[in-house]
């Protein structure tokens, strides 16, 4: 494990400990944070923790055509229960997700600093996010970091208030992901909720050939 200076740089991710914990330190400015996305590596920590860079072996991804869509989501899909919006209310978003309870976690990993980071990214163009609605109230959404380039989204957190919302709003963005040949959106951990909606374990090595990395 290494830790970081001021110079914008990561270690390499192979370089990562069994639990895929690869440096520690830094900052979570727009350059290093798209430097680590661009490369493989993403932050997680909690609060009163120093910032921890990560780079797990196996990695969760969901290839977008393997996206399951249970009958009771089609359902309300096909319903139009929901409306869903793509960047119109991220601050919001981010709080929602900050402040879900999630079961085996006492805390949250979107601390003050996270949100503020985010924020800039997102007027920067670099995070997208989803908002579901219903009756005009906001009761699910996500966000991730877009990359382009790369045809790769790297999803951050979700959270929903009603049935289903959330997974709607995961639904729509596939689609639209879809229409610009996206090819891999990155799930980072694994969690039963992430198998469930289709996505899968793949080697670091693969994962970052996605990426052009290797």
């Amino acid at each position: 494990m290494k830790y970081l200076s001021k110079s914008i740089w990561f270690p390499k991710p192979e370089e990562a400990d069994q639990d895929g914990l690869l440096a520690v330190g830094g900052d979570l400015s727009v350059k290093r944070l798209m430097h680590g996305y661009r490369s493989g590596i993403f932050p997680w920590f909690e609060e009163g923790q120093p910032i921890l860079w990560w780079s797990p072996n196996p990695r969760m991804v969901l290839f977008p055509e393997n996206f399951k869509v249970s009958k009771s989501l089609q359902k309300t899909i096909t319903k139009n229960k929901y409306q869903v919006t793509f960047n119109t209310n991220f601050s919001e978003v981010i709080k929602n997700c900050s402040q879900i309870n999630r079961k085996g976690q006492q805390g949250t990993w979107i601390t003050e600093n996270m949100k503020d980071a985010y924020s800039l990214l997102h007027k920067l163009g670099f995070v997208v996010s989803v908002e579901v609605w219903f009756e005009n109230e906001l009761v699910g959404g996500l966000y991730g970091i877009d990359l382009p380039d790369k045809k790769v989204f790297c999803g951050e957190s979700m959270f929903s208030k009603m049935s289903d919302a959330s997974k709607v709003g995961f639904y729509y963005l596939i689609e639209k992901l879809k229409t610009k040949d996206y090819h891999l959106i990155d799930c980072q951990m694994y969690t039963t909720h992430l198998e469930s909606l289709g996505a899968e374990e793949i080697t670091r090595e693969v994962f970052l050939s996605h990426l052009n990395c290797k």
